[in-house]
């Protein structure tokens, strides 16, 4: 509906750039989401974040360029910002050390102390 209020002359440049932006957010999720690993996923997740900033950046554009209002749909975008955020944080691997991964022992059950990352 936003788009179609901007001039016929964005029609193939920023209005095509932001119906891109906003698909790819959806299909990085589905097709990271289809991986079979969570280092996949994440990685996918991370390109879906890029996609939502670029809409975001394409938004204020059209806000400051056009004088139409973008709050709502930024607003939306925030929330899913976050969302995303909190999946790949979700989702990422856990760090072991060099010494228990050697004799077997979970990082979760060693000591702050005792973490040396590698």
């Amino acid at each position: 509906e936003l788009m179609n209020k901007l001039p016929k002359s964005e029609l193939y440049s920023l209005q095509d750039q932001c119906k891109r932006a906003s698909v790819s957010i959806s299909s990085n999720i589905a097709e990271g989401s289809g991986r079979g690993s969570d280092k996949d996923f994440s990685r996918f997740l991370k390109i879906a974040l890029s996609s939502a900033y670029e809409l975001e950046s394409q938004l204020v554009i059209v806000e400051t360029s056009y004088q139409l209002n973008t709050e709502n749909l930024r607003t939306e975008l925030s929330i899913i910002h976050k969302q995303l955020r909190s999946l790949i944080f979700a989702i990422k691997p856990k760090k072991q050390t060099v010494s228990n991964l050697k004799k077997g022992i979970s990082p979760l059950k060693v000591s702050q102390n005792d973490r040396r990352e590698f």
